[in-house]
């Protein structure tokens, strides 16, 4: 089956006009064609690496819906759709949740008042869930998630604000394998990761390549997409098995988003 991934371009992506995690600088403006080129750019190594991209139209006003990563959690044929923390990217939810029933999708709305934000805080690894929370999605929805799919659900704590979705700081990756930050969990977390990832499978990141969004990155097959990094990882990646395509995405960072976070799998 082709991996078939959803984006939304980046049309009114302007500037920054409010703050919802530590990137976020508000009056920071964006250069719109700087972000257009570079979505493009991602969308066709995307391409060129055998997935099918399908998008949405994107709205005036609602610059973060490019991240289409938060629509939701996507599992077999159900879409769990997200209930934003924040009133300001509140709005997307209906339009992700029209768009993806459109795609074939059985639509499943969390209760309100549970703060749950798709796949940016909920990643598979095989057939367990890894869930973040703390600050954006709440542990709450774990427990409810596990019993609506049936389904082994791992809960991980974010210990540090800058990497507040689950997507900046941990990514799974074919046959088993990580990407991770480990400064960005508790202890706990730290122990769950290190039971459930082989030590060789574990690849783990430092501080530079963490804060240019490393971990944030786009899987298919053996392949990996994501923002500038270092040499030194590349290495790694390389020895495990891996190649690696760079994309400059620094005009997304602002908004504390790179390559995964705009885009959501809805197929393998």
């Amino acid at each position: 089956m082709t991996v078939k991934i959803f984006m939304c371009p980046p049309d009114y992506y302007f500037s920054i006009d409010y703050e919802i995690n530590p990137w976020m600088k508000k009056g920071t403006a964006c250069a719109n064609n700087v972000a257009v080129k570079k979505w493009e750019e991602l969308k066709r190594t995307i391409e060129k690496l055998g997935a099918e991209v399908v998008t949405m139209k994107p709205q005036p006003g609602l610059p973060d819906i490019v991240f289409t990563a938060n629509a939701a959690l996507i599992y077999r044929n159900k879409a769990v759709m997200s209930r934003f923390m924040f009133k300001e990217r509140q709005p997307e939810e209906k339009l992700y949740a029209e768009f993806l029933q459109k795609q074939g999708f059985d639509v499943v709305l969390l209760p309100e008042g549970m703060p749950f934000e798709g796949a940016g805080d909920a990643l598979f690894s095989g057939d367990t869930l890894y869930s973040g929370y703390i600050p954006r999605s709440n542990i709450s929805s774990h427990t409810y998630i596990a019993d609506l799919l049936n389904i082994r659900v791992l809960s991980l704590e974010l210990s540090d604000k800058k990497f507040y979705h689950l997507d900046t700081c941990f990514c799974p990756l074919t046959d088993n394998y990580l990407i991770y930050y480990p400064e960005a969990f508790d202890k706990y977390g730290n122990k769950v990761i290190e039971n459930n990832f082989a030590p060789e499978k574990r690849i783990i990141v430092n501080e530079e390549e963490a804060l240019n969004f490393s971990c944030n990155a786009v899987n298919i097959d053996k392949s990996i997409i994501m923002n500038k990094t270092t040499d030194r990882l590349k290495k790694v990646l390389k020895d495990k098995g891996f190649d690696t395509y760079e994309i400059e995405l620094g005009e997304f960072m602002k908004a504390g988003g790179s390559a995964k976070c705009l885009t959501l799998k809805l197929s393998e």
